[in-house]
């Protein structure tokens, strides 16, 4: 199953959607004019969150595939027609489907990707770093990083994450949707059967303080609000936020509200766009609140169906389910997406925000034009169309990140000199 969906409400089933919305006819498509193919084609592209390894490892999907009728965002063809340069794949473990080892499903993830790198070392090389990214653009490959994206993943041992570190992994989200037992999240605050900690423990702060050291880039995209403030007071080096777009246009609870922009501006990070249509349009999500209840239940019975035939959880069934649940609420167009761009680079500050897009974990719920990575060019296209000048949008597609990361990195450095030194 898709993971976007697990705990929240946006599970889509097999139920029929009489009263659903049409799906209205596509919007013209974007013209991309040659200033803008210009101004992308010799940006680093990068995106900080793509779902990709579920497919490599539950799918056995295969990135190097042509198939025309492969509906995911990532492939090596879409991502060289949409000059992605590097690609940050997330590293996600379903904390309900893998209870007791958390650790060996987030081992097999990371492999799957390190088998696509091995598969095709002429188009995509493993990535550690700012200048592993920069080499990966000279000789025209994917950059492939990883990114786990909840710190159960950890299973409160410090030597995992020392592990992950050596393995290539260079951020970690403190939380996914479940609150760990170290960080609070967003998707279950308010649910009082769940033990919060009212932000990080301590515990949780020497997590970040042992990620500054090692150079591994802090992601609070997920995490409660509070957790969101303890990591800001706690950490050395910027912190990015890996999916996420503005809770001022979107009242979503995975959004950031201007206060917390500002915060990560103060603090040098970066804001890594979301491009689920359920965090940037506020009637996208509106639609999807009306039908959460019984589409939350349709999904449970499917699950209930296939325990009671002795038969795993599909992913492949589930995701189509949920397509088929997306294709009845109307995409909304690419300015929605642009929108928190525009508002987070207000706020914030152009040097804050980039893409995060959650690629391959929204099914079919980005905006109208954004199929997969071959659309990534449409976003610049709009920028400029809004205004933005060639250094600005450079700094959005790829800039803004490669900064923190190389500042993360010194601050890994002068942390590990002071330890010598002791």
């Amino acid at each position: 199953m898709t993971k976007k969906f697990c705990f929240a409400f946006v599970l889509f089933s097999a139920l029929a959607l009489a009263q659903a919305p049409e799906k209205p006819a596509n919007a013209p498509d974007i013209i991309i004019s040659a200033r803008a193919r210009q101004i992308h084609n010799s940006a680093i592209v990068i995106d900080t969150h793509a779902d990709t390894p579920q497919r490599f490892l539950d799918e056995g999907f295969d990135i190097g595939s042509t198939d025309p009728k492969d509906m995911g965002h990532i492939s090596l063809d879409k991502a060289h027609r949409g000059n992605l340069g590097a690609e940050f794949f997330s590293i996600w473990v379903d904390p309900e489907t893998n209870q007791g080892h958390f650790a060996r499903r987030t081992f097999d993830l990371i492999d799957s990707v390190y088998e696509q790198a091995a598969r095709h070392p002429d188009r995509m090389m493993m990535a550690y770093s700012p200048a592993d990214i920069e080499r990966a653009h000279r000789e025209h490959k994917l950059a492939a990083l990883m990114g786990i994206e909840g710190g159960h993943s950890i299973e409160n041992d410090m030597h995992l994450l020392h592990d992950y570190y050596r393995l290539g992994v260079r951020y970690m989200t403190l939380s996914w949707s479940n609150t760990n037992e170290w960080a609070d999240s967003s998707g279950d605050i308010d649910d009082p059967k769940v033990q919060h900690h009212n932000g990080l423990t301590d515990f949780g702060k020497r997590v970040v303080l042992e990620m500054n050291r090692l150079g591994m880039i802090v992601d609070i995209s997920h995490v409660a609000d509070k957790t969101f403030w303890d990591a800001i007071a706690t950490t050395k080096a910027p912190v990015i936020a890996s999916h996420s777009s503005a809770r001022a246009l979107v009242d979503a609870p995975r959004n950031m509200t201007d206060e917390m922009l500002r915060a990560v501006a103060k603090n040098g990070g970066v804001v890594q766009v979301n491009f689920y249509s359920g965090f940037d349009d506020q009637d996208f999500r509106n639609a999807m609140q009306a039908q959460a209840k019984d589409q939350a239940a349709a999904i449970q019975q499917y699950v209930d169906q296939l325990k009671a035939e002795g038969k795993p959880v599909n992913y492949v069934d589930e995701d189509r389910i949920e397509r088929e649940w997306m294709a009845k609420i109307p995409r909304p167009p690419l300015k929605s997406l642009i929108d928190h761009i525009d508002h987070i680079a207000k706020v914030a500050g152009i040097d804050h925000v980039g893409l995060g897009s959650d690629f391959d974990g929204v099914s079919g719920a980005t905006p109208q034009g954004i199929d997969s990575a071959a659309d990534l060019p449409k976003i610049t296209q709009s920028l400029l169309d809004r205004g933005y000048n060639a250094t600005d949008i450079d700094k959005i597609l790829g800039g803004n990140l490669l900064r923190v990361f190389r500042q993360v990195e010194r601050v890994s450095h002068e942390m590990q000199a002071a330890d010598i030194s002791k």
